[in-house]
């Protein structure tokens, strides 16, 4: 005859005693998972503003390097130009020697003249290149070592922040292994309530105490009589003023 399994308790045969204690134990375990995640603090955003602009950086740093290449090889075929040009010179100012008439002679003269102007005007090219070149130099230089200062903070604030994630991840996931498990208990739609409530609290705060005649989240007074209710524990009461769930300090 096959064993017979232990039956499993469905959520919504706890008594709201019960469920007020599963819920005060999820709000113990989830407050203690938000006191590890202020201990990183700010370390995981500005971990990741940080690897941001070591990526704008970069990206800028090769561009500055581009445009210089760029430029570098403009310069070297105005020199090349330049060169042609002067050997053009020089084969027209050979060729002077050896016109026939006035007219041969100016034509040769003229083109003598246009290279000149070919000439000057690459001259002057390569002079804005090169001027361009270093104005690109010395951004290059300030953005490199921007780029370097940033990937040694960069390189502090992951060490920083893996050194906290050493020290707490194996509570932290203790912790979210316990919550997991007390969220089974609870039934799906009180379950949907808590988390809606402790998003929208400030401190994460969804189930509260009494403490002296108030509610413990945001310290409204609380009517005798809705006390009296509390402490019976029959019914899921919440704070009429934030919403927050309410429980027996003596739960």
């Amino acid at each position: 005859m096959a064993k017979k399994e232990n039956p499993v308790v469905e959520t919504t045969d706890l008594s709201v005693e019960e469920k007020l204690k599963a819920l005060f134990s999820l709000q113990s375990i989830d407050s203690q998972i938000d006191n590890i995640i202020k201990l990183r603090g700010e370390l995981p955003l500005e971990v990741q503003d940080l690897e941001d602009e070591v990526m704008g950086l970069e990206t800028r740093y090769h561009k500055y390097l581009d445009e210089i290449k760029n430029l570098e090889q403009k310069v070297s075929g105005k020199k090349i130009e330049i060169k042609k040009a002067e050997d053009l010179i020089k084969k027209y100012t050979e060729q002077q020697s050896n016109v026939r008439n006035n007219r041969e002679y100016d034509a040769i003269n003229k083109e003598i003249e246009f290279q000149q102007l070919e000439i000057q005007l690459c001259e002057k090219h390569i002079k804005e290149f090169n001027t361009q070149i270093e104005q690109l130099k010395n951004e290059s230089t300030v953005t490199k070592e921007t780029l370097e200062k940033r990937k040694a903070d960069l390189e502090l604030k992951r060490k920083e922040l893996a050194e906290i994630i050493e020290e707490t991840q194996k509570e932290e996931e203790q912790l979210r292994e316990q919550s997991l498990n007390l969220e089974k208990l609870i039934e799906p739609r009180l379950l949907t309530a808590y988390k809606r409530i402790r998003k929208n609290a400030r401190n994460g705060l969804a189930v509260v105490k009494v403490q002296r005649d108030a509610c413990g989240g945001c310290f409204a007074k609380i009517p005798p009589q809705r006390q009296l209710e509390i402490r019976s524990r029959k019914k899921i009461i919440v704070c009429e003023y934030c919403g927050r769930i309410l429980i027996d300090p003596e739960l």
